[in-house]
């Protein structure tokens, strides 16, 4: 089983955190999760890449090759995307997310008894050291007040050998990057690739792709970079 399930959610997690940025206030609104879902599948078209959720999916599971019986950490699961593609490969999920109307909406869109759902903020989880297979970070990147911590605590709670997926909008130093990185305007943060390595310690990055602005990247605990690392398309 998952080692935190639904019950032992706590409200503490999320009342001792930082202020939230201006994107993840928005995320605990309904209206937002309701239209969420709709708004994933078409972003990256709307970022001028014609790169669809299937293609995704069919990514991630050609590098990652999630295995049944694994445990896997969705974070930031929003509608379950991620979730939902580990749960049919038959791993054990927890997916986490700040917004209890996200969660809600997740779990409809993927009623799986494989997934169990949890409001959590990431930046500062009290889950436990080395509990999982893999870990999930779909978009969160960008909206997390604190990215660094983020991808602190997601190095931390991974087994030995265990991999942490990444999908995020880079930076380009473009003038609506600029506009959303701003705290009024959503507060959003566009990541180096270099940057995200050097918050990650002990673990190598191995696949990595630029599609656009969107990069996914694949890191394994206790790995090395090694040749196979892609470019931009």
């Amino acid at each position: 089983m998952n080692p935190v399930p639904p019950s032992a959610q706590s409200q503490e997690n999320l009342n001792s955190a930082p202020a939230l940025s201006a994107a993840q206030r928005s995320n605990l609104l309904p209206l937002t999760a309701a239209g969420y879902a709709w708004w994933r599948e078409r972003s990256l078209r709307a970022l001028g890449t014609a790169f669809t959720l299937e293609r995704e999916a069919a990514l991630f599971r050609a590098l990652c090759r999630p295995q049944a019986g694994q445990d896997w950490l969705d974070v930031g699961t929003s509608a379950g995307f991620y979730a939902g593609v580990l749960a049919r490969a038959d791993c054990r999920v927890l997916a986490v997310d700040l917004s209890a109307p996200m969660l809600r909406v997740g779990a409809r869109r993927e009623p799986d008894a494989r997934i169990d759902w949890a409001q959590l903020n990431m930046e500062r989880s009290d889950l436990p050291d080395a509990s999982f297979d893999g870990v999930t970070v779909g978009a969160t990147l960008n909206e997390t007040r604190d990215p660094a911590a983020l991808l602190r605590e997601c190095a931390r709670v991974l087994r030995p050998g265990g991999q942490l997926w990444l999908m995020y909008l880079r930076r380009t130093a473009g003038p609506l990057q600029s506009l959303f990185g701003r705290p009024a305007a959503g507060g959003l943060n566009f990541p180096d690739p270099a940057w995200v390595a050097r918050q990650l310690p002990g673990l190598g990055r191995t696949d990595g792709l630029g599609v656009g602005a969107v990069q996914f990247e694949r890191y394994v605990r206790d790995g090395r970079p090694d040749d196979r690392t892609r470019g931009t398309l």
